[in-house]
């Protein structure tokens, strides 16, 4: 908790919503992008569809907040990273698998499935990598 400086009241700071964090999150998201060979609008439907001007301002590192929104997908897309990692060693299998076919998706890419559109998107891709690791599928 940190204290509000007019008043002496305790207010909590939301970490969602706390700049610096922004920024890492929007950075290692655009890293990533790269990573997985996303082209821009990719990335845009991925931390969903900020207009083209937010979205190249996040991109050149001028950041001065994003939506609540933006940053759960950027959780779940870090987290879907961190799973790949746990699960593959080989680095064409942690950056290709996204855009590999897989049975497990109907003979679609796992990207496809997230460029849906929707954040349960991103989750349900998720829960699947999480479900590998675990042993659940």
């Amino acid at each position: 908790m940190t204290r509000a400086p007019q008043t002496g009241r305790q207010t909590t700071v939301d970490p969602l919503n706390n700049r610096a964090h922004i920024a890492a999150g929007l950075k290692a998201f655009f890293v990533l992008a790269e990573l997985w060979k996303l082209n821009n609008e990719q990335a845009r439907v991925l931390l969903g569809r900020p207009s083209e001007r937010t979205f190249y301002n996040w991109k050149s590192g001028k950041v001065s907040g994003a939506p609540r929104d933006t940053m759960s997908r950027i959780g779940y897309l870090l987290g879907i990273h961190r799973a790949l990692r746990t699960l593959f060693a080989n680095p064409e299998n942690v950056y290709g698998w996204i855009s590999r076919n897989n049975d497990d998706f109907n003979g679609q890419a796992p990207l496809q499935r997230m460029l849906a559109g929707d954040v349960t998107d991103l989750a349900f891709v998720r829960q699947y990598l999480d479900a590998l690791r675990g042993g659940w599928v």
